[in-house]
């Protein structure tokens, strides 16, 4: 079994990728977006952390979130997350032998990309990363049209000015 490493740095800000199981033609993430509010408001009570920055995409989600100060486990977070969005699916996947034997529902991958946010520097990057990605994958031609974002909402708050990547921008790659 691999080894992955993690960081594990209490109260830190971490940059997510969290995917899909089958990501080709699938929008089940937008398809029950509700669904998956619920699902972190629920963590989020139980288990505190900041949403700095989130994106929905149909078959993949960004977010850079903060966790409390004393605190390490995005791990149980994002079971917790995963779980209970799957629970409120219909078990209509195709599910691998593997997966049937350990009771496992086939609408995540059991892994994701975790990042510990360094500096001032690399947090606007990721952020920037989170919210140009419905552009990048030509969801839409500017930021401010995709609604499944925290963008609208930092746009309010005077982060991001409304025309921010308007579609005329290079693309933003994050490079650890």
């Amino acid at each position: 079994m691999p080894n992955y490493r993690r960081v594990w740095c209490p109260g830190g800000t971490y940059f997510f990728t969290v995917n899909l199981l089958q990501r080709q033609g699938n929008d089940l993430l937008i398809k029950h977006i509700d669904l998956l509010r619920v699902a972190v408001a629920s963590v989020k009570k139980a288990h505190p952390f900041v949403i700095h920055g989130w994106v929905v995409l149909p078959d993949h989600l960004h977010c850079v979130i903060e966790l409390p100060h004393d605190d390490v486990d995005f791990a149980t977070r994002w079971w917790l997350i995963k779980m209970g969005f799957s629970k409120g699916l219909p078990r209509t996947e195709k599910r691998s032998v593997v997966r049937l034997r350990r009771g496992e529902r086939g609408i995540w991958q059991r892994r994701y990309w975790e990042h510990l946010i360094r500096d001032e520097k690399d947090f606007s990057a990721h952020m920037d990363y989170v919210h140009i990605n419905p552009v990048k994958h030509g969801l839409v031609k500017a930021v401010a049209d995709w609604p499944y974002s925290t963008f609208h909402r930092l746009v309010a708050q005077g982060v991001y000015p409304l025309d921010w990547a308007g579609g005329d921008e290079e693309m933003i790659d994050v490079v650890d």
